[in-house]
């Protein structure tokens, strides 16, 4: 049902490891679906988690780092929680990503430093475009049932 509500169930979905490709580019949903047909094998950066604990507080967020440069690949992050707000792991998704994409660039990331000082860092670099996230939250059912959420980064050919 969670693969129904993000409108991605109809494909076959392969999981791909965390490079965001040279030149992609960001696209809403009501553009990319279209351009996919059903039983299409998809390449998805998915990031799941599920409860049957009532009322249980769950996550799942994908970040992504994306490079100034057009030619050079960037990062996807996959990030699953309990107990997190959707702020809390959409922020840790996306910095994940950040962190990746920083040491690979030879930016300067320094774990003791605030994600604010880091940024900065980052921006001062000039090295990066943007960071963002896609997060979604939900709540145990009441009565136990099973429960999934699910963020999904849908990479069309």
């Amino acid at each position: 049902m969670a693969l129904r509500n993000c409108g991605i169930a109809q494909f076959n979905l392969v999981r791909v490891s965390s490079i965001y490709p040279p030149g992609c580019k960001i696209i809403k949903i009501e553009k990319g679906l279209p351009e996919l047909k059903a039983g299409q094998i998809v390449h998805v950066v998915m990031s799941e988690v599920a409860t049957n604990e009532p009322r249980r507080l769950m996550a799942a967020a994908v970040g992504v780092a994306i490079p100034r440069d057009p030619n050079q690949f960037g990062y996807l992050s996959e990030h699953h929680s309990f107990g997190q707000t959707q702020k809390k792991a959409g922020d840790y998704a996306e910095d994940l990503a950040a962190e990746m994409l920083a040491t690979v660039m030879g930016v300067k990331f320094d774990m003791n430093k605030s994600w604010d000082e880091n940024r900065e860092i980052w921006r001062i670099s000039g090295k990066f475009v943007r960071t963002m996230n896609v997060t979604k939250t939900a709540l145990g059912d009441k009565d136990g049932r099973w429960t999934t959420a699910l963020a999904a980064a849908v990479l069309i050919p």
